[in-house]
């Protein structure tokens, strides 16, 4: 699995710009789909039947998009000023490569020996950052970027130290590559593997998927804020890179389905998945919307801890990322039950 989320990482797809990745996705998935949709806004679901047919759907979900900036002012020198797409700290990306297709820029700020005392005190906003493409003028750089243009952060994948990896865009990758994964095997139970879009804008892909497939359940497989650093205390890591997959059962926009939660939990604990939940509520998953579709859905999900996230070098361990397939087949196993 390592391997082919590298693969993902390194392919842009910011929010409402997914392209490469979905095209990754459809080649990759149609060998074993039964049957396979894409939808107007860009999902991507497939279809694989199973040992044992339900009386609905059953969905596994990853989404497909990552943070990123977008192109909103060129100035007469040929600097580029830019938007957030998703929610990114601004402090991370200073200095920072980014390519808007075969285009490279850096993300820059005032000087320092320019700033105030007042300014030097405060966190820097999106507002007050460039990104410097190397142009001289507007006229050069209206020849390479236009308004509107979806940028990425530009970073390699690295494997590192005791087993983790770094790179951009963990999240969402690995619950893609999760998902690509599974469908190379039958599952136990007929399942929609959906690769949903626009997660980070607002959980657009989610909404319009749920509502199409009108699920009984849902798993989302996801990457979730760790920050389990060296002064951080009191719980507010919120999880721990090689602590295993994360299973929540709140965060901030969904409360977990409590039996699918237990089922979960279970499934990984007899099995000796190394599992954990989080310690703290806080973020989110495409559950938010997916849970609140026609007359509801019941949900649950699986994380791998993330430190860095939303960053131009998140950080994962390989053996969280395997976890998170693990407890992925261990739920839609013990789903079916034990009838065969």
């Amino acid at each position: 699995m390592t391997e082919l989320l590298k693969t993902l990482c390194a392919l842009p797809g910011p929010s409402g710009c997914e392209d490469a990745v979905r095209a990754f996705v459809l080649k990759k998935a149609k060998p074993y789909a039964d049957a396979l949709r894409t939808d107007a806004i860009g999902n991507v679901m497939v279809f694989r039947k199973g040992r044992k047919t339900l009386e609905r759907p059953v969905v596994v979900c990853a989404h497909m998009d990552e943070v990123g900036v977008i192109v909103k002012k060129i100035t007469d020198d040929g600097m580029i000023k830019f938007g957030f797409v998703g929610g990114v700290d601004p402090r991370v990306v200073i200095g920072r490569p980014v390519r808007f297709g075969e285009v490279t820029g850096v993300i820059g700020i005032k000087a320092v020996h320019l700033t105030t005392a007042a300014e030097r005190r405060t966190m820097p906003k999106a507002k007050d950052l460039y990104i410097d493409i190397g142009a001289s003028s507007r006229a050069a750089a209206e020849e390479r970027v236009s308004l509107g243009d979806y940028g990425v952060f530009d970073s390699p994948v690295v494997e590192f130290g005791d087993g983790l990896i770094k790179a951009k865009a963990i999240d969402d990758r690995v619950g893609c590559a999760a998902l690509l994964k599974l469908l190379e095997e039958q599952p136990p139970i007929d399942t929609w593997f959906c690769f949903t879009v626009q997660e980070e804008v607002g959980l657009r892909g989610a909404a319009s998927m749920a509502y199409a497939l009108d699920p009984d359940f849902a798993l989302v497989l996801e990457g979730t804020t760790a920050a389990d650093l060296a002064e951080v205390t009191d719980g507010k890591a919120v999880c721990y890179v090689r602590g295993g997959v994360v299973l929540p059962f709140m965060d901030g926009a969904t409360i977990y389905d409590a039996g699918l939660f237990e089922l979960l939990r279970d499934a990984c604990a007899k099995r000796g998945i190394a599992w954990q939940t989080k310690t703290r509520v806080s973020g989110g998953t495409d559950a938010g919307r997916i849970h609140k579709s026609k007359a509801g859905v019941r949900v649950c999900a699986a994380a791998a801890p993330v430190r860095y996230i939303h960053s131009p070098s998140s950080v994962a361990a390989v053996s969280d990322c395997e976890a998170v397939l693990a407890a992925a087949r261990a739920f839609l196993e013990d789903l079916r039950g034990d009838d065969e």
